[in-house]
């Protein structure tokens, strides 16, 4: 009884200071740790399909990294190897290898892969920028990109986000190379162009914001409405959710319960959950903080299991470990978004998830 009082005391004192960070117990505490049987992993416990958004240069020369994702995954998503500029970095050249890799990695490991993304607004190659040509043209360089990629990838990527943040946070569309050449309509016929390649894979739209800002995410919503009922293809919403554990959880609720009432297939797709967003660049990872974290993982998930059976697409982390995420290069500020820490183990987060579907 002593040691659980102590337990009980700790965990207290500890999320009371948890916004200094600096004085409390560096986590993983022995007290804080929860011991988890090895033999249950995530794609073992979840009720639907736990992904990650995974790099393949570390899947080809990490051997613990690939150990894991085989452990723990049964959906990958190309961090940045289906992206346009990597697939297709000038008008005649397609490079296939680090895709084709990942997706092979997936086919002997039994994964399902998400493909990430077809069109996007950000780091169009060069070639693109300064392509010259009609509207005729520039629908043609849509259609043959969208459709080169989906048909070499038919049969082996079940799904992709076919358009991916075309929403800005006022909620009109984003300013980019497609809609400066060709107009709103390029979002519905990316879909369209997806779909004739590939009739059998599932197609998202994906964005980010849903559970910070209700104008975008109101408008996200009224734009995937109008696209099905022009009767465009569109079959699931992906729900980014890079989100940070001070975030309400009425807004994460919200985010989610109102993707699915489009009737769509949700995806929560790019899911991080940040512990220093102010950046405090001396920030410690505390135990305090990780219980927040475990805490707002273990909410996210069940929510997301609390949907119709039959719209849950699954649930995709972005990266696997800390040591990983895009968080700390993007804003050069330490942090621990994921569910393993720096060496790949289990952290308080994990414990959250699994949590969160009992």
């Amino acid at each position: 009884m002593k040691k659980y009082g102590l337990v009980i005391a700790l965990v207290v004192l500890t999320t009371m200071g948890c916004l200094k960070g600096q004085d409390d117990p560096v986590f993983p505490s022995p007290d804080l740790t929860i011991p988890v049987d090895e033999s249950v992993t995530l794609q073992k416990a979840m009720p639907f399909p736990f992904g990650a958004a995974v790099n393949v240069g570390l899947l080809k020369n990490n051997t613990t990294y690939r150990n894991l994702v085989i452990k723990e995954y049964n959906s990958l998503t190309a961090e940045n190897a289906m992206k346009f500029t990597q697939l297709h970095p000038s008008e005649n050249v397609y490079t296939w290898a680090d895709a084709d890799y990942l997706v092979d990695f997936a086919q002997q490991n039994g994964k399902r892969v998400h493909g990430h993304t077809l069109i996007w607004y950000k780091n169009p190659p060069s070639w693109v920028l300064n392509y010259q040509g009609d509207a005729q043209a520039w629908d043609n360089l849509l259609k043959n990109h969208i459709q080169t990629v989906v048909s070499h990838f038919k049969g082996k990527v079940a799904s992709w986000d076919v358009v991916n943040e075309a929403m800005a946070d006022n909620g009109t569309l984003r300013d980019c190379i497609w809609l400066q050449k060709l107009g709103a309509d390029y979002i519905a016929k990316s879909f369209i162009y997806a779909h004739q390649a590939d009739p059998d894979a599932l197609l998202f739209y994906n964005d980010f914001g849903h559970e910070y800002s209700t104008t975008k995410r109101t408008a996200i919503i009224n734009m995937v409405n109008n696209l099905k009922q022009q009767g465009v293809p569109i079959d699931g919403i992906g729900l980014q959710m890079h989100t940070n554990y001070m975030q309400s959880d009425k807004n994460l609720a919200d985010a989610i319960n109102t993707a699915v009432a489009t009737g769509l297939k949700v995806h929560i797709a790019e899911l991080d959950i940040s512990m220093n967003p102010n950046n405090i660049p001396d920030l410690t990872f505390s135990a305090g903080l990780a219980e927040q974290q475990k805490a707002k993982y273990e909410f996210i998930v069940k929510t997301y299991n609390a949907i119709p059976k039959n719209q849950q697409f699954g649930i995709t982390t972005w990266n696997v470990s800390d040591a990983d995420t895009w968080i700390r290069g993007e804003y050069n500020r330490p942090d621990w978004p994921l569910p393993f820490n720096d060496n790949y183990e289990r952290k308080a987060a994990y414990q959250g998830i699994l949590d969160g579907v009992k």
